[in-house]
C-alpha cells in the first residue's frame, strides 16, 4: 500500500460507462481540489471519473489499475512529483495521455512536463478554466497549452527549454546555501563545472544573486520540481 492509499477513492462508473466517453483519473493532494474538478468534468456528458489519487505514487499504481484515456495531474505532490509520475505513467502507459494542472506558469515546469511525457500543461489560475475542452482535446491527440502560457512576457530567460535537470540539482544546492565545492562533492563533478551550470541558471532566468535566485525558485516551485 502506498503512503496516499488512505485518500485513494474508487468511484463506481460500471452504470454510466459509454464507448464514447472518456475516463479520467483526477490526481491532486488536496480532497477539495479534487472535488471541484470533478464537478467541472461532470458537467460534460463526455466525461467520466474513473478514480482519485492524492499521490504521485498512488497515481501511478491506479492509473496501471484502471487504464484510464486521461490523467489529471497536479505537478507538485508528495512522495513522488507529478512530473516523475506523469514520466513513469506515459512510458509504461502509452495510450493513457497525462494532462498537467499546475499553480507553475515557469518555463522549466512547462517544458519539463512535456520532455517527461504530458499532453497538455494547464494553470489552475486560469481564468474560465475550460477543464472538459483540455481534457477532449488531448484524448481526440491533440497538445494542449495554457492560453497564458504562449506568451513570452510570461517567461523568465531567452533560453526556450528553461533549466536542465543537472541545473536544476544544482540551483537547489544553491538555495540550500552550499558552495560550490560543496556542490561539486554532493553531485560527484567538478568545482568548476558547478560554476558553469551556476552561471548558466542566472543567464538563463536573467537573476545575478544568490538571493534574488532563491526567492524566484522557492515561489515558482523549482525546489519540488523533482
Amino acid at each position: 500500500m502506498t503512503a496516499g492509499a488512505a485518500e485513494l477513492q474508487l468511484l463506481d462508473h460500471e452504470s454510466t460507462e459509454t464507448v464514447e466517453r472518456i475516463s479520467v483519473l483526477l490526481v491532486d493532494d488536496h480532497a477539495l481540489v479534487r472535488r471541484g474538478l470533478r464537478r467541472l468534468l461532470e458537467d460534460s456528458a463526455n466525461i467520466y471519473v474513473v478514480g482519485e489519487a492524492s499521490d504521485g505514487e498512488a497515481a501511478v499504481n491506479l492509473a496501471n489499475e484502471l487504464k484510464p484515456q486521461i490523467v489529471i495531474m497536479d505537478c507538485a505532490l508528495p512522495y513522488l512529483s507529478g512530473l516523475m509520475a506523469a514520466k513513469t505513467i506515459s512510458e509504461a502507459l502509452p495510450h493513457t495521455y497525462v494532462l498537467m494542472l499546475s499553480m507553475y506558469a515557469d518555463n522549466t515546469w512547462v517544458n519539463k512536463a512535456f520532455e517527461f511525457g504530458a499532453r497538455g500543461y494547464i494553470v489552475k489560475n486560469a481564468v474560465n478554466l475550460d477543464l472538459a475542452s483540455a481534457v477532449l482535446r488531448v484524448a481526440a491527440g491533440e497538445i494542449v497549452l495554457d492560453p497564458q502560457l504562449s506568451r513570452s512576457e510570461m517567461l523568465k530567460g531567452e533560453r526556450s527549454h528553461g533549466l536542465t535537470i543537472r541545473e536544476l540539482q544544482v540551483l537547489q544546492h544553491i538555495v540550500a546555501g552550499q558552495s560550490n565545492k560543496e556542490i561539486a562533492r554532493q553531485l560527484d563533478i567538478s568545482v568548476n563545472t558547478v560554476g558553469v551550470h551556476r552561471s548558466n541558471i542566472m543567464q538563463v532566468l536573467n537573476i545575478h544573486n544568490a538571493a534574488e535566485l532563491a526567492a524566484y525558485a522557492v515561489r515558482n516551485g523549482l525546489m519540488n520540481i523533482l
